[in-house]
């Protein structure tokens, strides 16, 4: 058994796994190295390492097993159910105009400070079918474990670009994007706007919200709507997600 190259990132889980290995259709893929799998459980996990086989041989990586402790040497948590993946880093490119769906969705997310947060939040994107998320250079990424657990692998299947934020969204407002802001000053409510595509939303985090530059580019303000009196703002996976959905009824995204 060779030993663990510091380089390299872990992914703890079959769901984190089984993502990396969907996530090998995208162009800027994460390159999966090795999965370890716990000898111990082989019995009871045997169709999850016959795929795990059929995968390793198909996509080029290595399937080892080894003892519990060592897989739980290698673990942040005690969720991984005796499977780890060690993978390379993977490189997200800028946001380009060749890059744009002419009828996108996309999502701008600017200061988001908690992992956990971000991956909650990328989670229910993907779930909505947004196109990609546009994230500033210094973002959770570099947590990749923790935001892969806590987004259920999404953070691996969904477009993801890094761009310098301002510029980005005013390229995409030049080239026809209605830029959207979670925002509560001059607001109308997210039920009632025009969330027709191609938009980008605007999302900051639930300390520094959004930043000037990226509100002087706003087309239009949207506020969420309460049931009942409450002066707090939703967790950004919380309001994220009503946004997300409330576009892909929109833009019909899905049949209701």
């Amino acid at each position: 058994m060779i030993a663990f190259d510091k380089n390299l990132t872990r992914f703890e889980g079959m769901t984190s796994i089984s993502a990396l290995i969907k996530a090998y259709s995208l162009p800027d893929h994460r390159e999966i190295v090795k999965v370890i799998y716990d000898k111990n459980k082989k019995s009871s996990n045997y169709s999850r390492i016959k795929f795990l086989e059929i995968k390793s041989a198909e996509l080029g990586f290595d399937l080892e097993s080894a003892d519990g402790e060592y897989i739980d040497s290698l673990a942040d948590g005690n969720t991984h159910g005796g499977f780890i993946a060690l993978c390379k880093k993977r490189d997200y490119p800028a946001l380009t105009e060749v890059e744009l769906k002419p009828d996108g969705i996309y999502f701008v997310l600017e200061g988001v400070e908690d992992p956990f947060n971000f991956g909650y939040t990328v989670r229910s994107l993907y779930a909505a079918g947004v196109d990609g998320i546009i994230l500033p250079p210094r973002n959770w990424m570099d947590a990749t474990a923790t935001v892969c657990r806590s987004s259920a692998g999404c953070t691996e299947l969904i477009r993801t670009y890094v761009s310098d934020l301002t510029p980005t969204v005013a390229m995409m407002k030049a080239l026809g994007y209605k830029i959207i802001c979670a925002n509560i000053t001059d607001s109308v409510s997210l039920y009632t706007a025009d969330l027709k595509a191609p938009a980008v939303f605007i999302i900051g985090g639930e300390k520094r919200g959004i930043s000037r530059a990226l509100l002087e580019l706003a087309d239009l303000n949207v506020r969420i709507d309460y049931a009942v009196d409450f002066k707090g703002s939703l967790p950004t996976a919380s309001a994220a997600s009503l946004m997300a959905f409330e576009a892909a009824k929109v833009n019909k995204k899905f049949d209701i």
